[in-house]
Parts: structure tokens; C-alpha cells; sequence
């Protein structure tokens, strides 16, 4: 009798994520922070159009946590006794291939709104065109 061949595994898809992990990924994808470096460089990036509040931040970075995204790390600073101290974070492997593929999505998206002429210069509302 002829063994059967196991089909190979597929690459997990790409699980669509929050706007604000995306930002979280974002953020950490230039090395590691804390909660509150975190919310600095969303509001900065989004040019303050984005704001995560401490409930949304720790929620997700809870999540995140859980599905292997992203690592706290511990970094001590000599003033900090270990309570006080601030809990810090990095992204994992599968962090940053997540982040990757999202980017690269969204890349997608924008490229097909651009050929629909959805991106095309339009007069700002109370400007001569």
C-alpha cells in the first residue's frame, strides 16, 4: 500500500489587524520602547491624527503579547526600584513578518486607489481649481 503524501503546510494568512496594533508594530518597528515612547511615536507619525489612549495601548499590547508579536523585555534604569520600573517592548520574528505583510497590503490597496484616481490632486474646498 502507497503511503500518502501529506499535503505541505500553508503559510498562515495574514490576520487583518487593528489600526492600533498596526501603529504598535509601527512604532516598535525601529527598536524597542515603552507604553508611553509608544503613544509619542503614533501621535507623531499620524502628525497627531492618531492618538492611542492608555486603555487601547495596553489592551492591545495584552493581545499582542499573547500572540507572540511582540516581547517585553526587562531593562532596569539605575533609579528604578522594580516596581516603578517601566515595562519595555520589542517586536518578534513573527511580529515583524506580520508588520511586513500589513504594510505590503496596504501598499496594495494604495496603488489600487491611486489607478482609480481616487489619489488625484483636488482642489481644497474654497480654492480656485
Amino acid at each position: 500500500m502507497a503511503k500518502r503524501s501529506r499535503p505541505e503546510p500553508e503559510e498562515a494568512p495574514t490576520p487583518l489587524l487593528t489600526p492600533a496594533v498596526f501603529h504598535i508594530l509601527l512604532a516598535l518597528s525601529d527598536g524597542e520602547s515603552h507604553g508611553y515612547g509608544i503613544m509619542q511615536d503614533v501621535e507623531r507619525f499620524t502628525n497627531g491624527e492618531t492618538r492611542l489612549g492608555p486603555g487601547t495601548l495596553y489592551r492591545s499590547i495584552q493581545r499582542m503579547l499573547v500572540d507572540g508579536l511582540i516581547e517585553e523585555i526587562a531593562i532596569s534604569l539605575h533609579d528604578e526600584a522594580d516596581e516603578d520600573r517601566r515595562r519595555y517592548y520589542r517586536l518578534t520574528p513573527k511580529g515583524l513578518t506580520v508588520a511586513t505583510r500589513e504594510a505590503q497590503r496596504l501598499a496594495d490597496l494604495v496603488d489600487a486607489a491611486r489607478h482609480r484616481n481616487l489619489l488625484a490632486t483636488r482642489p481644497v474646498k474654497g480654492q480656485a481649481g
